[in-house]
């Protein structure tokens, strides 16, 4: 692994956020590069296929470029397709399928070890968001293999007896689908 030129700014993840610091670091002339472990807007990519957002697009809007929806609130397919636009429009740096192992701060200098390089910035942003990261209950038969932290579609579970822990909009939502 070599290490590249000291950049002013190193931003772990390729998601909405990301994407927008990257977009205010390129308007500011800072140099810059986006880190993002899987594909772009990696946690979005990974949401059930048909999910709706509980925002507007308005709301989801980054870098002063629309976001079209045929909906009054749009789904997972619309908002790749909206941040893939955005991220080209812009021409961003993005690494792509580059997990970040390491940061070590020296001095006033961060040296940023991922799965295919390292790099060195005076500042990094970590913007990696929430949903790979399961909220985990410590509890008995919590890691077993019929128990899933992550809600895809409802199919999987049909004929099933099956349990939803959860409070938000979206255990509702998967109650209900795998319900109906």
């Amino acid at each position: 692994m070599q290490i590249e030129k000291i950049v002013d700014l190193i931003i772990i993840g390729g998601g909405p956020i990301g994407i927008a610091c990257g977009i205010a670091a390129k308007n500011a002339g800072l140099s810059y590069l986006i880190l993002e472990k899987g594909c772009l807007v990696n946690s979005l990519y990974n949401y059930p296929q048909g999910m709706t957002f509980f925002s507007t697009a308005e709301r989801l809007e980054i870098g002063n470029l629309p976001f079209v929806s045929i909906n009054p609130k749009p789904k997972r397919a619309e908002a790749l397709e909206y941040y893939r636009r955005v991220a080209t429009s812009y021409e961003l740096n993005i690494r792509l399928f580059e997990a970040v192992e390491d940061i070590i701060k020296e001095n006033k200098i961060f040296t940023v070890i991922s799965s295919k390089n390292q790099y060195q910035s005076r500042n990094v942003v970590v913007a990696t968001g929430f949903y790979d990261i399961p909220t985990l209950m410590d509890i008995p038969g919590e890691n077993l293999p019929k128990v899933h932290h992550y809600y895809q579609e409802p199919h999987y579970f049909a004929q099933q007896n099956v349990i939803v822990v959860g409070a938000s909009n979206s255990s509702v939502d998967a109650a209900l689908e795998t319900f109906r």
